[in-house]
Order: C-alpha cells, then structure tokens, then sequence
C-alpha cells in the first residue's frame, strides 16, 4: 500500500516555485502537476484557458492506460509520454513515481529545451516528494485519528 502524504504550505509553496521556474526557463505556455489519482497538485502559467479538473483527470487516467501498455511489453512504466500538436505540444513525466508532470508549450519552445529543463526540476521536485514520503511514513496522517463518529457528530444537526 502507498503511503498517504500530506502536504504542509512550506512545501507547495516549494513545488509551486519550482513550476513556476519550470514554466519561465522552458519558455512553456503552462505547467500542471497532478497526482495519479487525477488531483491537481500545482499550476504555473497561463492556467485560464485550461478546463484544469478536466485536465488533471484526462492525464491521470492517460498515465494509468500507458502504464497498461507497459506492462504488455515488459516495461514497469513508461515515464515520459509527448503528444505533438498544430500549435501546442504536451510533453508529460512521472516524478518519483508519485505525481505527473504536464508541460504545454507551442512554437516559441522546442521539445529538446522542454525535456532538459523537465530533467532539472524533476530532480528537484523529486528531493521533495522523497521528503514527504520519509516524513509520512514517520508521522501519521492528521486526519488518521478522525473517526466515523467524529464525522457523524461533525454533520448532524
């Protein structure tokens, strides 16, 4: 079973500065990342003209379908999957195994620049996750000790 992580403030505010670099050294139109479940996790860029709950699901579920593929072929997963299109390019990876990593960019980028800045910060965003996967698997969930009756009593009027 996969440890549940929790993430505190200090480290989304780490994981959304690192998109946000992601996004501005890889010239990209915006950056997503989610996690395998389909929940979004951060955003950086020009995020308006994205439906991002429908975003996050699609991907999430197009992750789940190549990991299928994978294992057809004797592959544990394919890590990095690139969908080129008329104006925009989506270039998605899986960070440690955990979350999943959308880069969309058009003409003013290349897929060369998108996967070396991709490489960099998902070395980066990789520390973190190990981070919070040491310390949760140290320190229960907060909500671990939240009973039905707790939720019953919460909710009843």
């Amino acid at each position: 079973m996969a440890v549940q992580l929790v993430m505190y403030q200090e480290e989304h505010r780490q994981v959304l500065e690192l998109c946000e670099r992601l996004c501005q050294d890889a010239q990209a139109r915006v950056v997503f990342l989610i996690d395998k479940n389909g929940q979004l996790i951060a955003s950086a860029g020009d995020t308006s003209r994205f439906d991002s709950t429908s975003l996050a699901s699609l991907v999430a579920g197009e992750i789940a379908a190549a990991g299928g593929l994978a294992r057809l072929v004797g592959e544990k997963e394919f890590s990095t999957l690139f969908h080129e299109g008329v104006r925009d390019h989506i270039h998605i990876s899986i960070v440690e195994s955990r979350v999943i990593l959308v880069v969309i960019f058009d003409s003013r980028s290349s897929l060369g620049l998108v996967r070396l800045r991709v490489r960099k910060r998902s070395e980066e965003l990789g520390l973190i996750f190990q981070e919070l996967t040491e310390r949760s698997r140290k320190r229960p969930s907060p909500l671990a000790e939240i009973t039905d009756e707790d939720i019953d009593n919460l909710f009843s009027i």
